[in-house]
């Protein structure tokens, strides 16, 4: 069969998204630049259970992969009581007509046995109209356990052929979740699947945590507790759980840490002699200034190619955007909008800096090319705030929080083109979160 590539037993990844108009006069194709206005009908049998234990792992598998695909707004399942043809068997014979019949455009077949704890989950994706295979068939394969990222796999490759984008599913967001009243609440860090399952507490609510940032590697996790009554940076090795404190002065408060795209630089945010200012922190090196003002700069965040660093600067009097060069140097302002600009973050694409816009009593979520042209507003409420983007520059995580005295903060994701606005369900509040790159 050479129209099924396996590629077990090793987690094997793929890619992603984008907005409307699929053509047909080639492959199927969804063009995300816009905002899909009408999401691509697919039909996806559930999943055929190759052995007898399968067939609950099959179910969940496949309402894992609709639920991703779906959950971008791109694409709606039409569902399998429309169907005119059931699915009992993972086989290349597709009668096309059936699923022209219901207007289907793709059609994503797959199969999953299970042996012992071992689950291996394949998968075809069609182009109803063209009548043809979306690229070859796959094959993940792992524990049982791993049976979730196995769907979001399948869910990246979907995504990925039908936009052209890679995908994001098979990635982890560390965040903040809180508990207890609004002036008295309780912090911990927390990491979960993008979606919201599977979180896991990495710190106790002992001390005060805040702006948790993953490396490039997806290994390690920076962040700022106020475990020795002031802000301080640690790092967590995120496989052990283990923590150490950055090695920094131990008189000054330091936060807003994030890693150079090396993964071995650190930048942050350091107050000392009174002023606060960004600094860089190499393997082995002590703190080096890079900038040097009486205003406050705080809030770095790399260029994806490293070159650049944007930040949030009151040097104008009120809190804007700059970007400087790596090293230091001359910064260059980039907001000239109404309102107050921060927490900037670039773009993993490298095409957009998405950041938190104050204006007129409202907080906004919005992005603008890097050199401040073309700003957009994706987000309007009583505060939204810390915008980070998932791997693929396409989507972008903030934290939301309700207005009164018993407000909470909650997670929500919305797109580049400011459509498809969403919750992220978590067990408490939880704010300030930070998206993984891909996971391996």
């Amino acid at each position: 069969m050479t129209w099924l590539r396996f590629l077990t037993p090793a987690l094997v990844a793929l890619a992603m998204l984008a907005p409307p108009v699929y053509a047909q006069d080639g492959p199927l194709r969804i063009e995300i630049t816009e905002g899909v206005v009408e999401p691509l009908p697919f039909a996806m049998p559930t999943f055929v259970a190759e052995t007898p234990t399968a067939e609950e792992w099959a179910q969940r598998i496949t309402d894992v992969v609709a639920a991703d695909l779906t959950g971008t707004g791109l694409f709606r399942r039409i569902p399998q009581d429309a169907f005119v043809a059931q699915f009992t068997d993972f086989t290349p014979d597709i009668t096309y007509a059936n699923w022209k019949a219901i207007n289907a455009q793709a059609l994503v077949t797959g199969a999953v046995s299970v042996t012992g704890d071992q689950i291996n989950v394949k998968f075809r994706l069609f182009d109803v109209f063209s009548e043809a295979p979306l690229g070859e068939g796959l094959q993940f394969g792992g524990s049982t356990g791993s049976w979730r990222r196995l769907a979001h796999k399948v869910s990246d490759a979907v995504y990925s052929r039908i936009t052209g984008e890679t995908g994001y599913f098979d990635s982890r967001v560390v965040f903040v979740s809180e508990t207890g009243p609004k002036n008295d609440r309780m912090k911990r860090l927390a990491v979960m699947d993008y979606d919201g399952a599977n979180v896991q507490y990495l710190t106790d609510s002992g001390s005060i945590v805040l702006a948790p940032r993953f490396s490039p590697d997806g290994n390690r996790i920076l962040y700022t507790s106020y475990e020795t009554g002031f802000p301080q940076i640690y790092e967590l090795d995120v496989g052990s759980v283990s923590r150490s404190a950055l090695s920094v002065p131990a008189d000054s408060m330091t936060f807003a840490p994030r890693y150079a795209p090396d993964g071995r630089t650190v930048i942050f945010s350091a107050a000392m002699n009174g002023n606060t200012d960004i600094y860089r922190l190499q393997p082995g090196g002590s703190p080096q200034a890079l900038t040097n003002a009486p205003s406050i700069e705080t809030a770095p965040s790399y260029s994806p190619d490293g070159s650049e660093i944007v930040f949030e600067s009151d040097r104008s009097g009120t809190p804007q955007l700059y970007v400087m060069p790596a090293g230091g140097g001359e910064p260059r302002r980039i907001s000239f909008g109404e309102g107050r600009y921060g927490t900037p973050v670039w773009s993993p694409r490298g095409d957009l800096i998405a950041f938190t816009k104050q204006n007129a009593g409202r907080f906004h979520i919005g992005v603008m090319r890097t050199d401040g042209s073309e700003e957009r507003l994706l987000t309007a409420s009583f505060l939204d705030e810390g915008p980070t983007w998932a791997p693929n520059g396409r989507v972008i995580m903030f934290t939301r929080e309700s207005a009164g005295a018993g407000g909470q903060p909650a997670l929500y994701s919305v797109d580049v083109s400011g459509r498809n606005l969403k919750q992220v369900t978590t067990p408490n509040a939880a704010s300030d979160p930070a998206w993984s790159p891909l996971l391996p």
